[in-house]
Parts: C-alpha cells; sequence; structure tokens
C-alpha cells in the first residue's frame, strides 16, 4: 500500500511539472508568434579582414622589430599608402579600391546554411560592382537534391549580376557541394580536399518482412499509381523499383547537365561516376582550377583589395532558446520517474 501511495505521490508531481511546462511554452510560443513581423529575422555582421591581418602583423612586429625598424617600417608603409591611393585617381578617377565579399557555406543534409546564405548574397549584391569579387569558403558532403539545387541556384545571382565569383574549397565538395561549386567562374581547392561524387541515390530501410513475421498489418491508401513507390513499411516490388530507378537516372542526366553547362572544360562523361577525387587529382579533370587554401587566397587578396568578410547570423527566439531548456528538463525529469519506477519494481 505503502508503494502505492508513493507512486501515486511521484506521478502527480510529474504530471503537474510537465502541464506547468507545456503552459509556459505554450504561452512563449504564442508571444513570439505576435511579435515575429516586427523582429528582424536576423543581424549581419561584417569584418574587414585586412584590418585583422594588418593587427596580426602589427603585433608580431612590435614583438621582433626595434623603435628604429618600426619608425622605418611606418614611413614607408604611410609612403606605400600615398602611392596607391594617387594611383587609382590616376587609373579610374576614384579612390575606392577593389572589393572582395568573403562568404562561408557549411552544409549538411538539408543544406540548413542556405537561409543565411540568401541573405548574405542579397545583402553583397547591393553594393557589389563587376569590379569586385565574391569568395565562398565552401564545405558540403552534399545532401537533398532539392535543397542543394536551390543553393547553386542562389549562387547564380552573382552570375546574373555579373559579379566574378571565386569558390574555394579545404575539405569537401561532393554531390550536391559540387553542385553548388561548379556555378563559380574559378574553383580553387586545398590538395587533399574531396570533391565530385557527381551521382545520385536514394536508400532506406525496409521492414515489412519484420512485420509480416510478427502479424502486423501495414496499410496505405494513395491515389495515382506512382504515389508511393518505395516506403519502409511496404512490400517492395519490382514495379516500384523500376520506378525509382528511373528516377534516379533521370536526376543523374540533369546532374549532369548541370555541370557541363557551368564547367564546360570538363569531360562529363569521364567524372560523372559517382567517383569523388583529391584535389590535385580534380585539377587534373579539370574540375578545378587551381592549388590553394582559402587562407592562402584571402591573404593574397588583402594586398590590393579590401576584402570584407560577410556572415548573417539567423535570430534564434527566446521562446525556442528556452523552449529547448524546458525540453531537456522534462526529458530528465521523465527519465528520473522512469528510473525510480523500474527501481521500485524491483522490490
Amino acid at each position: 500500500m505503502e508503494y502505492v501511495i508513493d507512486y501515486v505521490i511521484f506521478l502527480a508531481k510529474t504530471a503537474t511539472i510537465v502541464i506547468a511546462v507545456f503552459a509556459i511554452l505554450s504561452m512563449m510560443i504564442t508571444a513570439g508568434q505576435r511579435n515575429r513581423r516586427q523582429l528582424q529575422r536576423g543581424y549581419l555582421s561584417v569584418t574587414h579582414v585586412n584590418k585583422e591581418i594588418e593587427s596580426l602583423q602589427e603585433g608580431l612586429r612590435r614583438s621582433i622589430l626595434d623603435k628604429f625598424s618600426l619608425k622605418r617600417f611606418a614611413k614607408a608603409e604611410k609612403k606605400r599608402l600615398k602611392d596607391e591611393e594617387k594611383k587609382l585617381k590616376t587609373d579610374s578617377g576614384e579612390t575606392r579600391r577593389r572589393r572582395v565579399y568573403v562568404l562561408d557555406f557549411n552544409g549538411d543534409m538539408e543544406a540548413s546554411g542556405l537561409e543565411s546564405l540568401r541573405q548574405e548574397i542579397t545583402a553583397v549584391l547591393t553594393m557589389a560592382e563587376p569590379q569586385d569579387e565574391v569568395m565562398l569558403r565552401l564545405e558540403s558532403p552534399g545532401g537533398m537534391v532539392h535543397a542543394y539545387g536551390l543553393a547553386s541556384s542562389q549562387l547564380l545571382r552573382f552570375k546574373q549580376q555579373g559579379i566574378p565569383l571565386t569558390i574555394s574549397v579545404d575539405k569537401v565538395a561532393a554531390s550536391g557541394g559540387y553542385m553548388m561549386a561548379c556555378v563559380a567562374d574559378r574553383i580553387v581547392a586545398a590538395p587533399f580536399a574531396i570533391l565530385g561524387s557527381i551521382g545520385v541515390l536514394v536508400q532506406l530501410p525496409n521492414i515489412h518482412r519484420l512485420l509480416k513475421k510478427n502479424d502486423v498489418d501495414f496499410e496505405m491508401i494513395t491515389a495515382g499509381e506512382y504515389k508511393r513507390t518505395l516506403t519502409p513499411f511496404s512490400e517492395i516490388t519490382e514495379k516500384g523499383r523500376d520506378k525509382v530507378k528511373q528516377e534516379v537516372e533521370e536526376m543523374h542526366v540533369l546532374f549532369k547537365q548541370w555541370v557541363k553547362e557551368y564547367r564546360p572544360v570538363v569531360d562529363i562523361d569521364i567524372i560523372a561516376t559517382g567517383e569523388t577525387w583529391t584535389g590535385t587529382q580534380a585539377q587534373e579533370r579539370k574540375m578545378v582550377d587551381s592549388i590553394s587554401t582559402s587562407d592562402d587566397y584571402v591573404v593574397t587578396a588583402c594586398k590590393e583589395s579590401d576584402v570584407y568578410e560577410v556572415s548573417y547570423e539567423i535570430r534564434v527566439p527566446l521562446g525556442e532558446k528556452l523552449g529547448g531548456v524546458l525540453q531537456k528538463a522534462m526529458d530528465k525529469t521523465l527519465l528520473n520517474w522512469w528510473q525510480r519506477l523500474r527501481e521500485q519494481r524491483q522490490f
């Protein structure tokens, strides 16, 4: 009897906590929805890379050079900047240096960085001119076709405005990642970066036989002959398999056409096998233009251009932040309840 009373009391406490959590969460979500239109989705962050590099150089010089050498260097640097400004006025009648805008895209299966990327592109296009350049540091193993198709189309906005686009790959640009990369006017890759995987795949587990063995029925009602072809629960049919294979082949053809259109120097029949290559191997196959890291490219650009790193940070609503914290707390409470229940059953 005592066990039953303890169990009921504990269950009541747990239920109270859960109800309170959901009530608070509901109020926060409701408040957030009311003000969502009034709040900006995020904020743009811009860093002048030249100044960062100069700061590093200055720190090293002060540690190594004596006062006389520092003074001589400062005088020479002042003269260099003055001569450069005079040259710009003579050549173009304006004092603005060429600008290089540096963006980052770290892709996952869903290309979730796309929302930030599209905002960054929109911002850069308001300022960039054909004399400038955009450099995208791209890292992605690929993912969903529709997501990376849209990401690639976003990059085409630079081409439509006549803004030169360089894509740098330090680690990997495979499948959908290379679909994005081939849009660039110039592709730069580190020696051991992985590129390629120009192919398409569909994979999913099937537990139909397991359900059948355990007398579990699965029913699906559809309208349209090919509304569903392969699912994890229904029996795999030759007709369904053939249809999916046809769709995969068609998508592969579209992928190859895309690469060939925007990277015409490649032999598409050789590289569209689904294989991957290192940066140096990819250069041999004309999949990249040169071998270099993004750091080398940026540092070199800083010598003759103003380089700006642009990133758009998505704001996470307070309700979502607190909701995540409350969700973890609720999960921990339920876990503790389950562990205590198991302990009581042992006695």
